[in-house]
């Protein structure tokens, strides 16, 4: 993965995450497709995620879990609200109770991923939406900047074992 930026935009209540892989749209998007593979990376380091449910269609459902290394659990929950295939999602997500329902239904933020051709490979763009500055500020109080760029630096991993199959 290259880094190519990140930025917290307080007026507009979104933090951008944009980082380039080399590899092609298709299969920059199955690991967010597939949920064997959006576990590897979803998390950050240390923090593997664990996939529930995972409806990858627009109003699909998704629970999911982040296990610490101390098998302490973080749950959330997530919505599609659209799927363009290979070229956007658009999710609605949040903090979620062990059984997957919302912590706080109105506590939710919106994410935006695009992927666009870029070179030989994909710029992936992800735009964090929030509702107040507060939501937002909290959010990078818990340190969601160097998580988002510590789990997309996983994914690398993953597209180099599917070059190597194929």
């Amino acid at each position: 993965m290259t880094f190519v930026s990140s930025s917290k935009d307080t007026h507009n209540l979104t933090f951008t995450l944009v980082t380039e892989f080399d590899a092609a749209k298709e299969r920059v998007w199955d690991v967010w497709e597939d949920p064997r593979k959006l576990e590897r990376w979803w998390g950050p380091p240390g923090w593997p995620a664990t996939f529930g449910r995972h409806e990858f269609h627009p109003g699909g459902l998704c629970h999911y879990w982040m296990t610490g290394p101390d098998g302490e659990k973080a749950y959330g929950w997530w919505r599609f609200l659209a799927i363009s295939p290979h070229d956007r999602l658009e999710i609605e997500d949040g903090f979620a109770n062990e059984d997957g329902s919302p912590l706080d239904p109105e506590d939710s933020a919106t994410f935006t991923v695009t992927f666009e051709e870029a070179g030989a490979g994909t710029r992936m763009t992800t735009v964090s939406a929030f509702r107040s500055l507060e939501q937002l500020e909290r959010m990078a109080e818990m340190g969601m900047e160097e998580g988002m760029k510590e789990a997309s630096g996983q994914i690398d991993a993953i597209l180099a074992e599917a070059q190597a199959v194929r």
